[in-house]
């Protein structure tokens, strides 16, 4: 342990605890009072938390404030009295839920309009997935209120700051009902049952602050008048018109990239990574990446976050859960579409995350004069998986070994997918470039950490949705489409975000470019 920083004042103190220690009451705050030469009636606050698991001894690292803390800075929350609007925010995700909250901050009323159902009626609607291989396109595990970081694992980290300070996310979420360790861990995150009451929260706050909230209101056109967005047209033929319109549609909306296509909207396709799900047992990520068996008591499940270069093309691991479940995640009928999710607790017997290879511009010749042409790429491959089955939602899957090989040789083994597996030459169901670039990838995890290509570990196809695979363009400047006044494209299915954090910080930052559009002072300055 050794004495740091100060930070409002106060000194700070960096510690190195074990396990035992950090279980030991009162024994951190001992510790920090002792390197800090405070006296033992001193206050002792954790302002970062991370676990250092590079020896067989993991260990606590800790930043702590040592004294009174400063006065806190008030509510994170800082409605104004409405004075302007309306402003459409299309979609409920966390784009448009932080964009709705922005404008509120700055006096506008926001009417969020969201094309799938409320965030716990979702649950409902996820049911028929499973029963019945039957998908709902507008409320699924990637539409519906929350979109689809709803239910997922609620990750929040990001390591994005040009967006904004993610400490401004992460505090919002606090003061809607999330835990404050996430204000301190190093690798914060939620879990899928405690999203939805954060969420409908956000919710009310926006009701209760004048702002308005539509669900069943799927957007299908803009109403423009004289070159400018003034509104939408929904898919029941009525139209709400606005003094601007936040487009925030989530990664999968691809209907709404067709129309925009169709109306002119200047679009561009975006590069994105696609590959499969790897699941293993926990216990065996545990012993792989704890060096320990079984897992001391004290310890989290462990995860993981891998890197490769495949002959210069990215391979990485992508939304790790572990002690969770592989749900599947299409938004249309014959379509195979994977993703992760897990719940606070972490408990479930197995591991999963995506396993994706860079899919390049160049790796798609007609997106040299298509704008949609990676999103075709993208729904043409899991289509073409879908067909590969039995007409149901059943994943391809295969034991890694085999997957390396080329081979089909042993059945895949249980699954936390509960749609159920077929064994299947996943290597050819691939592009051959990502099969390529995974098995490099694999082979080279499978070095370093010996057991994670073995034959307890499966992959499941197709991971596909990582990011949008299209980019709607906006001036950096105005954030506005370039040529299309009123119309602010936002978060992860603009092209401009990934993940729950960066979205909410594009929202918030694209609610004060409204702000500026419509002369109204930024959040702090008086009206």
């Amino acid at each position: 342990m050794w004495a740091c920083t100060e930070e409002g004042g106060m000194p700070t103190v960096e510690l190195s605890l074990s396990l035992e220690a950090m279980a030991t009451p009162g024994r951190l705050e001992e510790l920090a009072r002792q390197a800090a030469g405070a006296p033992a009636t001193a206050p002792v606050q954790v302002l970062r938390r991370s676990l250092d698991c590079r020896s067989r001894q993991p260990k606590y690292v800790l930043r702590v404030l040592v004294g009174e803390a400063p006065v806190a800075a008030g509510p994170a929350f800082q409605p104004r009295p409405l004075a302007s609007g309306p402003v459409v925010v299309v979609g409920a995700g966390p784009g448009g839920y932080f964009a709705a909250l922005g404008l509120l901050e700055a006096g506008i009323r926001p009417i969020v309009l969201e094309r799938g159902r409320q965030v716990r009626q979702r649950r409902r609607d996820l049911k028929p997935l499973y029963t019945e291989s039957r998908v709902d396109p507008h409320s699924n595990y990637c539409f519906g209120e929350g979109g689809a970081g709803a239910y997922s694992d609620g990750k929040l980290l990001t390591r994005v700051s040009k967006r904004g300070d993610p400490r401004q996310v992460l505090r919002l979420l606090v003061e809607f009902g999330a835990s404050p360790d996430i204000l301190v861990d190093a690798h914060p995150h939620l879990g899928s049952n405690v999203l939805p009451r954060i969420v409908a929260a956000m919710r009310e706050a926006i009701l209760a602050c004048g702002g308005k909230v539509f669900f069943g209101a799927h957007v299908v056109g803009l109403v423009r008048r004289g070159g400018a967005v003034v509104g939408v047209r929904l898919a029941d033929g009525s139209t709400v018109e606005a003094l601007a319109v936040i487009l925030a549609p989530g990664h999968s909306a691809r209907d709404v990239f067709y129309a925009l296509h169709e109306e002119g909207i200047a679009l561009e396709p975006k590069p994105f990574a696609l590959g499969v799900r790897i699941e293993h047992p926990q216990e065996l990520v545990d012993q792989l990446f704890y060096r320990q068996h079984p897992r001391h008591p004290l310890l989290p499940p462990a995860s993981y976050r891998l890197t490769h270069q495949a002959h210069g093309r990215g391979v990485f691991s992508f939304c790790m859960c572990p002690g969770g479940f592989i749900v599947p995640a299409a938004t249309a009928p014959g379509e195979i579409v994977l993703n992760g999710m897990s719940l606070a607790a972490r408990n479930a017997p197995f591991a999963n995350a995506g396993i994706v290879a860079e899919v390049r511009l160049a790796d798609v010749p007609a997106s040299a004069h298509d704008p949609l042409a990676m999103l075709r790429f993208q729904a043409a491959l899991e289509q073409d998986i879908f067909a590969a089955g039995d007409g149901s939602l059943k994943a391809p899957a295969q034991r890694v070994p085999d997957f390396l090989a080329g081979r089909l040789i042993a059945a895949p083994g249980r699954s936390s997918y509960l749609p159920g597996c077929w064994a299947a030459p996943v290597h050819e169901l691939l592009p051959d470039f990502v099969t390529q670039a995974l098995r490099q990838a694999l082979r080279a995890w499978e070095h370093r950490y010996p057991g994670f290509a073995s034959a307890e570990a499966k992959v499941l196809a197709v991971e596909s949705r990582t990011s949008s695979p299209v980019r709607i363009l906006r001036q950096p400047s105005t954030r506005m489409h370039p040529g299309t006044p009123g119309l602010f494209p936002c978060g992860e299915g603009a092209g401009y975000a990934g993940g729950i954090v960066s979205a909410a910080l594009d929202g918030l930052a694209t609610a004060t470019a409204v702000a500026r559009f419509l002369g109204i002072p930024p959040k702090g300055a008086p009206l």
